[in-house]
């Protein structure tokens, strides 16, 4: 064989052999992710976890935290991928510059959602940079009415607003009591301001007559001088609105200078942490919560709670786990944790949680609310009666009533 046909054969071979070899295809994208892989989806939580209210923040935080590990315990696909749900949990101190700080923080960490916050206080100045972002939002706990009332579609309340909580536990001091003197004085929060202000409204719709407001701070644990002032003025019933922290003062100090007036809050200091703050200065206090009380949320829930926190929820623990409950069950209607894909599926969800049955209006709020009016009796405050619909229903009807 010549050399030049040995050339020619040895390139033919080598072509050939390249020819031969299988070229390898594209993947393929199916829209299923291999076996075992997962997607971290990050959930935000804020409430103050430091300060006079701490407890009631992390009670907060620990109904959002169980909705999570239970999530990550069914192995949920999102997007084809097991979704990996991570609670980020923020303290906004009960400060609204805190709390718009974290709210800046949590939308740099791209969380998915947010649970809270706990306070309207720091709610309402946190809300506009959720909306900004496009982040949906579910408050637990904050009731004034301003926060879903700015026209943000990514803004919901699963518990009932501060319109609906004023009247509920005036219409019960007016109705019950008969007050013909009733004093306001509230802690010049987005909160407490506000919840006075609905009471106050209520109270002069029904011809009860209202002295004058008298003013605190979310700080103010000397109430003397206010209370001097009141005790000379002889009120038939005293509101505060304002925190169990600032609360427990000023009921504690009312009966110290001998004041025999009903003491009434809202939901703020509606637990027993007044109890331990106050001791029997609490007796026969009335006040409301947003909502259901503890004890009619699902057992389930209520089973889970103290077999993961050796404790039963406080107060809004319940609402917080619908609210995570909540996000969850949106992400995976819309099979994504994309916040503009699955915010119209929250829009418009039906839901059945701990606190029972969850729809929103058009503004973000739960559709009929209920408020609960509690006495505290014996250390321990007793569910006497539940507002809905306009009406005072007592509590024992009411439990009737929804068990059918």
């Amino acid at each position: 064989m010549n050399t030049k046909l040995a050339f020619s054969l040895l390139a033919a071979a080598l072509v050939a052999a390249g020819c031969s070899k299988e070229t390898p295809k594209p993947e393929q994208k199916t829209g299923a992710a291999p076996a075992g892989e997962s997607a971290e989806i990050k959930i935000g939580h804020v409430a103050p976890l430091t300060g006079g209210n701490a407890h009631l923040g992390k009670d907060n935080e620990n109904g959002a935290r169980l909705a999570i590990e239970e999530a990550n315990a069914a192995n949920i696909k999102i997007g084809g991928k097991t979704a990996k749900f991570t609670l980020v949990a923020e303290d906004d101190q009960e400060d609204p510059k805190v709390g718009a700080t974290v709210a800046q923080k949590l939308v740099d960490a791209k969380v998915a959602g947010v649970v809270g916050h706990l306070n309207s206080g720091t709610s309402i100045p946190a809300s506009p940079i959720y909306n900004q972002a496009g982040i949906p939002v579910i408050s637990g706990s904050a009731t004034n009415p301003k926060l879903t009332e700015q026209g943000f579609k990514n803004q919901f309340r699963d518990v009932g607003r501060d319109d609906q909580q004023g009247p509920a536990i005036a219409t019960y001091i007016a109705t019950e009591g008969k007050p013909k003197l009733v004093a306001l004085v509230d802690d010049s929060s987005a909160y407490g301001e506000g919840l006075a202000n609905e009471v106050e409204k209520t109270l002069k719709a029904a011809n009860v007559k209202v002295l004058p407001r008298e003013k605190g701070t979310n700080k103010t644990t000397d109430w003397k001088a206010v209370l001097t002032k009141l005790r000379g003025q002889k009120p038939d019933a005293v509101f505060y609105g304002g925190m169990t922290s600032t609360a427990a003062p000023l009921i504690k100090q009312g009966r110290e200078l001998g004041i025999k007036a009903v003491f009434s809050f809202g939901d703020g200091a509606c637990e027993g942490e007044m109890v331990k703050l106050a001791g029997e200065a609490t007796e026969g206090l009335l006040c409301s919560q947003a909502g259901i009380p503890v004890q009619a949320a699902s057992k389930k829930f209520l089973d889970a709670f103290k077999k993961r926190y050796n404790a039963d929820p406080i107060i809004y623990a319940p609402f917080t786990y619908d609210a995570a409950n909540l996000l969850i069950e949106a992400m995976k209607k819309a099979d994504s944790a994309d916040p503009a894909k699955y915010l119209p599926e929250l829009q418009k969800i039906q839901f059945t949680g701990a606190t029972g049955p969850i729809s929103f209006d058009d503004k973000g709020d739960r559709k009929d609310a209920e408020i609960t009016i509690f006495t505290m009796k014996s250390g321990k405050l007793d569910p006497t009666a539940v507002y809905k619909g306009g009406k005072i229903v007592p509590y024992q009807e009411f439990v009737k009533t929804a068990a059918k």
